[in-house]
């Protein structure tokens, strides 16, 4: 239980918080310190620190203007230093992130009377490697092997002398702390490719560097640290790495998700695999011709000279089963010429993800050849290492050793994801588990034909559950969407969450009949495609001139042909997306308001989230349709398939809520601080005439309806 020592802390800190930022108390705000601060202190552990128990992690659905940053952070942080844990604050957004950190967290510690440390967490690709800008200011460039691999071909002109003499200065005398994102300017990834390493590459302790390096300088700060920000990617890369390589072990640890909706998405993406055949057989040649360099360089070591022999024939085995995977799958794709005269892309997806018998021996024969190469590489990298130790004698200097480690690691770690993508293609699916989803593509990079192989789970539930709310000691997800149609369950089996867990949704201090919900005479079913857009397009026309309007497509072409059949006058007024960047987009728009004329914003799903407008620089949202996904993704027409086998109907159970969650993001855009008002109209007519739509209405906040004209 909480006790009333902890219980006094929190609330004492809570009062001076709102006292020092000039706050007024709001009730979900209460709710969900209390909320959070009981399900913490409430778990059990050894006399070890480790956790007991099961009932670890509460879910908490708070709406704009709750202030849940300041909640999370009053009631976590306290339990987390009383159990003797690290509090890693995640986040999905940028944005965010930097709120997070230059404001809310000195906030806090300004006013809160907790005394705490912070720090910020990137992975090691986000900072310099000292090592190689060292390197390249000596005029020792990098290996020129390597920098083929990477696919910086020149010398990077003198821009990139000049960015690297910049950055040196910067760093030697304490102005740049080495990481990319605070760099004055924006850098070519081109550049910056050949100034990082990643895990692999990178040398640690064995470094002649290691006392200078930025990354791990920001890792001894991580150490001393109470609150760890994170983003969502950083928190699952460490935990497909094992947990506890680049952020505390997770059993160490209290974790707070924030945009916590976005979670299962971003497993998605770091479990799935991709292969492009050409640029694997690319890198296998360029290999190929680097045998003579490397073992000119390294031949000299026995154990390497015995290796290095093995990889002619290894390359040799693998290139035309390559070749040949190339051929089966255009015939597979309905391709066997490649692509057509004028055509720039094909998808070919694998029904229920089941891959063919021909294809998936064929992958088999590849992740033995993969296993192989992966195994020599990482022999290679390993004596490479010890070469650098000077208490190991290897026989290899440690130059030698310091200058091809990078190329070998890089080559390792192509080898592993190889090996990942053609085991993805050889598996067969577990009887009654959701499928992989597996599929071709097709493409034309720089004129030149590729065949892309991916394959990607489509459901990160089983691995969240397990890498994550098994190891954490305890968690906190949290957003402003995270119930789809009303309830939880959409969200719980997506990332896994288990039924016993607390699950609350917080009351709004917003008072949402301030604002008009419209389907008017207008709205369309969007089947009809140009009755929809000729609608659209008079909707827009009848807008009154001094209006701020955000107004969302669910495509780009309909929001490109609505653009251009607007009248000269009106078009003046709209700022589309892509059109100029998001940020100066926004400039735009609110210079024009503050000026007193009106502004249209035609935006994308994107700025269905995270824009923030209030006020008068938002009085009108316009959805355009119902936002239902694409339904060409690979994925989720994988887990449809599926989803119908088993007699379920995947449009009720998938697109339907996933949709109300979008639409409520949607709708959200309008009130973000108790004073503003507006309206939302919505072009769909479906809303009102299929089955779905009263669930999609109901989901919704309490806005005033009015339908065709008519208030409700």
């Amino acid at each position: 239980m909480l006790d009333e020592a902890l219980k006094g802390e929190i609330q004492t800190a809570y009062r001076h918080a709102l006292e020092g930022l000039g706050l007024t108390p709001r009730y979900g705000q209460r709710l969900m310190i209390a909320e959070i601060a009981r399900t913490l202190a409430e778990i059990e552990a050894d006399e070890d620190g480790k956790r007991i128990g099961d009932e670890h992690v509460c879910v908490l659905e708070a709406g704009t203007g709750t202030g849940k940053t300041l909640a999370y952070l009053l009631a976590a942080l306290p339990v987390a230093k009383a159990r003797g844990k690290r509090l890693v604050i995640s986040t999905a957004t940028v944005a965010l992130q930097e709120q997070v950190l230059h404001q809310d967290l000195p906030a806090l510690k300004a006013h809160s009377g907790i005394d705490f440390r912070y720090a910020l967490a990137k992975g090691r690709g986000r900072y310099v490697c000292v090592a190689r800008l060292d390197q390249v200011l000596d005029g020792g460039e990098e290996n020129p092997t390597l920098s083929m691999f990477e696919q910086a071909l020149d010398s990077g002109g003198d821009d990139f002398q000049a960015l690297v003499k910049a950055m040196g200065d910067a760093y030697g005398n304490g102005r740049w702390e080495g990481d990319r994102d605070s760099w004055p300017e924006a850098i070519k990834d081109e550049h910056w490719r050949r100034l990082t390493v990643d895990h692999r590459q990178c040398t640690n302790r064995r470094c002649g560097h290691f006392g200078a390096c930025a990354f791990f300088r920001a890792r001894r700060d991580m150490e001393q640290a109470d609150i760890i920000v994170a983003n969502h990617d950083l928190v699952l890369a460490d935990l497909s790495l094992g947990g506890g390589v680049v952020l505390p072990d997770p059993g160490d640890c209290i974790h707070v998700f924030d945009e916590g909706h976005h979670l299962p998405d971003k497993a998605l993406n770091h479990f799935a695999y991709r292969f492009g055949v050409n640029a694997g057989l690319r890198w296998l040649r360029n290999l190929k011709k680097s045998l003579t360099e490397l073992n000119a360089a390294l031949g000299g070591q026995s154990t390497l000279a015995r290796l290095l022999a093995t990889l002619p024939q290894a390359i040799d085995a693998v290139e035309p089963r390559l070749g040949e995977a190339f051929a089966l799958s255009h015939q597979l794709a309905g391709r066997p010429q490649g692509l057509g005269d004028g055509e720039e892309f094909h998808q070919h997806r694998f029904e229920m993800g089941r891959a063919p018998d021909a294809l998936r021996e064929h992958a088999a024969s590849l992740v033995t050849l993969f296993a192989e190469f992966s195994r020599t590489l990482e022999s290679m990298a390993d004596i490479l290492r010890e070469s650098l130790d000077p208490e190991k004698h290897t026989g290899l200097p440690r130059e030698a050793a310091e200058a091809w480690l990078p190329l070998v690691a890089l080559l390792h770690g192509r080898a592993l994801e190889a090996h990942a993508l053609w085991q993805a293609y050889s598996d067969v699916d577990p009887e009654g588990e959701p499928p992989r989803a597996r599929w071709l593509t097709l493409e034309r990079f720089g004129g030149e034909p590729e065949l892309t192989f991916s394959a990607s789970p489509v459901s990160a539930a089983h691995t969240l559950a397990k890498s994550l709310w098994g190891a954490t000691f305890g968690a906190v997800v949290t957003s402003a969407t995270l119930t789809a149609l009303g309830r939880f369950e959409r969200l719980q089996e997506r990332a896994g969450l288990a039924n016993r867990y607390r699950y609350q949704r917080l009351p709004s201090p917003f008072d949402y009949s301030r604002a008009v919900l419209s389907v008017p005479r207008e709205a369309v079913d969007p089947a009809d495609r140009e009755g929809h857009e000729r609608a659209i397009v008079e909707f827009v026309e009848g807008l009154d001139k001094q209006e701020a309007v955000l107004m969302l497509f669910s495509s780009r072409a309909q929001l490109r042909a609505v653009e251009k059949a607007l009248s000269k006058d009106l078009g003046k007024r709209v700022l589309a997306q892509d059109r100029v960047p998001k940020r100066e987009l926004i400039s735009r728009h609110r210079a024009r308001v503050d000026a007193g004329d009106g502004s249209i914003i035609f935006g994308l799903a994107s700025f269905a989230e995270g824009i923030d407008l209030p006020g008068d620089y938002l009085t009108h949202v316009v959805i355009t349709r119902l936002p239902f996904a694409v339904p060409d993704d690979p994925v989720g027409a994988t887990l449809a398939e599926w989803i119908e086998s088993r007699g379920s109907n995947p449009f009720m159970r998938i697109s339907v809520p996933d949709a109300s969650i979008k639409l409520v993001q949607a709708c959200g855009r309008l009130i973000r601080k108790e004073s503003d008002h507006g309206r939302i109209t919505l072009l769909d007519r479906r809303v009102l005439t299929r089955r779905y739509g009263r669930a999609l209405l109901d989901s919704l906040p309490p806005f005033v309806r009015e339908i065709d004209g008519a208030r409700q």
